[in-house]
């Protein structure tokens, strides 16, 4: 009796593990989408690992593990709490024991202080369980106000490989980094069908909430990539560069050089001020060779954020791209500072602004967008960050511009500068123009050109930056192809830094 009860045990299991009907299983094999358990031996170190709730809503046979697996194993050798939707069971929908199974694992990754990642593949909440899933207090409600109040405790992570429909888009929408894969990852609060009968809308999954849209135009998507494998192998790589919580320093790995094909800095960047050139390209002669993970890489393209090392240390770099839009910051690129500014210093990884900004982009589209509002967000975020600053100035830092990017006011631990840069309320051209523009309007030929040339040399000596470091506004200037060597320097002995920015509740937001 007691071996004819252990091999109904393993067939029950085997046949809960196997998901839906297989003709789901072909369904996910025409969309190029792995079955989930597949897609967790692609994520976690090894075959072995934990799984609770398995035999969840088991009395019916057709929502086998009530279309979700939780589980518990290893990334990087990192213990690491898991919520996978399985796509085969009512499309990945939401019933009472899904959201259970979902609040108990953000519980357990609470308790044991790791990491938190979510595979979504979900057609939302089941409307036949609405009242047993939706609105109580352990209903789908509380897997938000957990998120919320797990945010800056460990990392969360989203990994997109279908839709996430109506209030379960929240679950990415509450994560840290969110990957969508290409043509088959989707979010949005009302399907086309709804919008349609609503509002009178005739629009595509994709205008509407497809993963290319979210990652260029929303920026509610984080990294795109081209298929699941490339998604889970971007999770990993991104969790590399965080501890398991917010009381943990994150880890230092042996360094590397720079790529060998790398230019020198000193090639890189131009001397005319106004001429564009790519940041990336510095950012790679900078950081340890294949290190450098770019977050919102397709949006706001005029600043670069991401993930790097210099020696072996984590480092999260915010840089101005004068090759897109002449590196202006606008509402979108102020926003996406702001969130990775957060990001970074909720995780002790320090920050590194290299500075190449002409100031906030000026006009009625952009004052009527609330670019005041968003600007004094990336301010607010820079300001109470309490890892270690360093402030680069790459090339240029005029107006606002400069106090977004860590400027002396705001308390780095070091603001830098290269030979060439300058510091100034706006460039030598629109100086002259602003103060003499009365002026060279009554001037003409080569007594006008003789005069503005004159009044820009004048501006010049008086944003010198060797003045600059006389004064001490700067606290050094460094050759460009020794800025590698001197930060990483600066990063090790800024290591140990602990301040609190301010005693208080909370701020007021400027959102």
């Amino acid at each position: 009796m007691r071996e004819e009860m252990v091999n109904q045990l393993k067939e029950r299991v085997e046949r809960i593990r196997k998901g839906g009907a297989p003709k789901y299983h072909e369904k996910l094999k025409e969309q190029n989408k792995l079955f989930v358990r597949k897609r967790l031996e692609l994520l976690f170190d090894d075959p072995f690992q934990l799984e609770d709730g398995l035999f969840a809503n088991g009395m019916e046979e057709s929502l086998p593990a009530d279309g979700v697996v939780t589980a518990i194993g290893k990334v990087n050798g990192q213990t690491v709490c898991v919520m996978a939707n399985d796509s085969t069971v009512k499309a990945g929908s939401w019933g009472a024991r899904t959201v259970e199974k979902i609040i108990r694992i953000q519980e357990a990754a609470e308790k044991m202080r790791v990491p938190l990642i979510y595979l979504v593949d979900s057609a939302g909440a089941r409307i036949t369980d609405q009242i047993e899933m939706f609105p109580g207090r352990r209903g789908a409600g509380r897997i938000f106000y957990n998120q919320v109040k797990l945010s800056g405790v460990i990392p969360q992570v989203c990994i997109l490989f279908g839709p996430s429909a109506a209030g379960g888009a929240y679950i990415p929408a509450f994560c840290d980094l969110v990957i969508m894969v290409e043509n088959n990852a989707s979010m949005y609060l009302g399907s086309p069908r709804m919008a349609e009968m609503v509002i009178g809308e005739k629009v595509s999954l994709e205008e509407m909430g497809g993963a290319r849209m979210h990652c260029t135009v929303s920026g509610c998507g984080d990294v795109l990539a081209a298929d699941e494998e490339e998604a889970i192998a971007s999770a990993r790589r991104y969790l590399q560069f965080f501890p398991a919580h917010h009381a943990e320093k994150p880890a230092r790995i042996e360094g590397r050089s720079p790529a060998p094909d790398a230019k020198k800095i000193s090639e890189i960047v131009p001397d005319n001020q106004n001429a564009p050139f790519d940041m990336s390209e510095l950012i790679r002669s900078l950081v340890d060779e294949g290190s450098f993970f770019e977050v919102k890489q397709l949006f706001a393209k005029e600043l670069i954020t991401g993930l790097a090392r210099l020696e072996g240390r984590p480092v999260g770099i915010i840089a101005n791209q004068s090759k897109v839009k002449g590196g202006v910051l606008f509402v979108d690129s102020a926003d996406k500072a702001a969130r990775f500014i957060t990001l970074c210093d909720a995780f002790n990884i320090p920050l590194l602004f290299l500075a190449d900004v002409p100031g906030f982009m000026i006009g009625t589209q952009t004052e009527r967008a609330g670019l005041i509002r968003h600007g004094a967000k990336m301010i607010a975020a820079m300001s109470e960050a309490t890892v270690p600053k360093l402030s680069v100035i790459v090339r240029k830092a005029y107006g606002a511009g400069l106090y977004a990017m860590a400027g002396p006011a705001f308390e780095p631990d070091c603001c830098l500068a290269l030979p060439t840069a300058q510091i100034a309320v706006m460039g030598p051209e629109a100086a002259v123009n602003a103060v003499y523009s009365n002026k060279i309007a009554q001037l003409e030929g080569a007594e006008k050109v003789r005069f503005v040339q004159e009044k820009r040399a004048e501006y010049q000596q008086d944003i010198d930056l060797y003045r600059l470091a006389s004064e001490l506004i700067i606290d050094g200037i460094v050759a460009p192809d020794d800025l590698r060597r001197e930060l990483s320097g600066r990063l090790e002995v800024y290591a140990d830094k602990e301040i609190t920015f301010s005693r208080r509740k909370h701020p007021v937001y400027p959102v």
